[in-house]
């Protein structure tokens, strides 16, 4: 076994096959046609020759996606027994919601990815539906993103050099994985990464919650309405990513509660470290402590 389980992945970079060719997916419904979605939409059939079926809330985000090429056609209840490959792109509620009800209506052995930014969540209310609906499950999370929300700012390259997280299930195979993997390979992505569910939200709340809650309490300081003329780099990077979807960021933290919640206290424990330091002008300390966060970067890269 591993001798830290939560902070450790296994990589799997550039991995083919073992079992011959990768599946070709004749047929993929993108279920969400936002950034995400919309993005994986324009990613496949631009790179990929699978038939690419949308399904959107509302209708007329799915009708631009057909007028403008990104999808194929509009996902009827008919055509689900025609889908091989299931990406799904909504809110984590609204995926579990959205599968729940129409697992049932895909044919046996597709392969069902979500890409929710959580993934104990995903799997405690997927992995058994998927095994009575006998379809592949697999919890999915594209590192990979932007600062805007919606079909009109999707990408076709916005997943290029990407890692691709796949969270393996009860309902998944070895085979449905590497399957998995070539073909998001063959899409542009730059390695995938496979992890349990409990890995997996451990270090997203570090590498990716933390960040965005960080960069929402630094905007707020009073300072901040009297920057211009004032910031650089350092600012626009620390303050990038303030401007978040907060239906969805609130969400999501609340689903990963705990996992956050302790990034948010180490950060604060490590804050009052240079705050008692500053406050007793101790330069040794300060030296000290920035000396450590200086070494750490450098080896971590």
């Amino acid at each position: 076994g591993l001798t830290n389980p939560v902070r450790r992945y296994t990589l799997y970079l550039n991995k083919k096959p073992t079992g011959g060719h990768p599946l070709m997916f004749d047929t993929v419904l993108i279920a969400g046609l936002g950034l995400m979605g919309g993005s994986m939409a324009k990613t496949i059939k631009a790179r990929a020759l699978s038939r690419v079926l949308g399904w959107n809330r509302t209708r007329a985000t799915a009708e631009q996606a057909l007028a403008d090429g990104s999808i194929d056609a509009i996902a009827t209840d008919a055509l689900f027994r025609e889908v091989d490959l299931v990406i799904i792109g909504l809110y984590p509620q609204a995926t579990v919601d959205w599968l729940l009800e129409n697992m049932p209506k895909m044919k046996k052995s597709c392969v069902i990815v979500d890409m929710v930014g959580v993934k104990q969540f995903m799997v405690e209310h997927l992995e058994q539906a998927a095994l009575n609906a006998g379809v592949h499950y697999v919890g999915g999370h594209p590192m990979a993103g932007r600062e805007f929300s919606g079909l009109d700012f999707a990408l076709p390259t916005l997943f290029d050099g990407a890692s691709m997280i796949f969270v393996p299930t009860k309902s998944s195979t070895e085979r449905v994985l590497e399957q998995l993997e070539a073909y998001f390979m063959s899409l542009g992505f730059g390695q995938t990464v496979r992890c349990t569910a409990q890995q997996h939200d451990h270090m997203i709340a570090f590498t990716s919650q933390l960040a965005h809650v960080v960069s929402s309490a630094y905007i707020k300081s009073p300072e901040a309405d009297k920057h211009n003329g004032y910031s650089a780099g350092s600012y626009k990077d620390l303050t990038r990513v303030a401007k978040l979807n907060e239906t969805m960021w609130s969400e999501l933290f609340l689903c990963n509660a705990e996992p956050l919640a302790e990034e948010i206290d180490e950060v604060i424990k490590h804050l009052d470290e240079y705050r008692k330091a500053i406050r007793a002008g101790d330069r040794e300390e300060l030296t000290i402590l920035l000396r450590d966060g200086r070494e750490r970067k450098e080896r971590l890269g």
